[in-house]
């Protein structure tokens, strides 16, 4: 399974308005200086985290965007289903779980339910929170170096 480029650069996004939220918001221009993705793309990405109630948006020339939850309750999972449309592996694991007409007692459909699972429990497990904190821990071991922007960009 791989994640979408919106669902990894959502996090990034979440992280880097979580590293730079002084009390007031962050622009897309800068969000897009700090993490490397297109000011378009931000915006796009935000328009979903905004409906979801994970960001909020101020007007202004002063405004921008700004976490609308605390850190620790926002979690990986939250952003995954946000932008994937949910944690399951296979169709037959789903909502559209009707399409596997053996699915209730096919062995490869309960493999994957348990597989989602698990996933499901890590990524709820995972908070914005602790990516803070672990890039921060990091930050502290590098001498206070500001890392983000060089953080392998093409890979989140």
């Amino acid at each position: 399974m791989k994640l979408s480029a919106k669902t990894r650069f959502a996090v990034k996004i979440l992280l880097d308005l979580t590293i730079h939220d002084q009390d007031q918001p962050v622009s897309a221009t800068l969000l897009s200086k700090h993490t490397g993705i297109s000011v378009q793309f931000i915006e796009q990405i935000l328009k979903n985290l905004k409906w979801a109630g994970v960001t909020k948006s101020v007007r202004g020339p002063k405004g921008g965007h700004c976490l609308a939850k605390k850190p620790d309750e926002i979690t990986l999972a939250e952003v995954v289903v946000l932008m994937e449309g949910g944690l399951h592996l296979a169709p037959c694991t789903g909502e559209t779980r009707s399409v596997c007409a053996s699915r209730d007692f096919c062995s490869i459909c309960a493999a994957w339910a348990r597989v989602s699972t698990v996933l499901s429990d890590e990524l709820t497990d995972i908070s914005i929170q602790s990516l803070l904190d672990d890039y921060q821990q990091t930050v502290a071991k590098a001498g206070n170096v500001e890392i983000f922007p060089a953080c392998c960009a093409k890979w989140l």
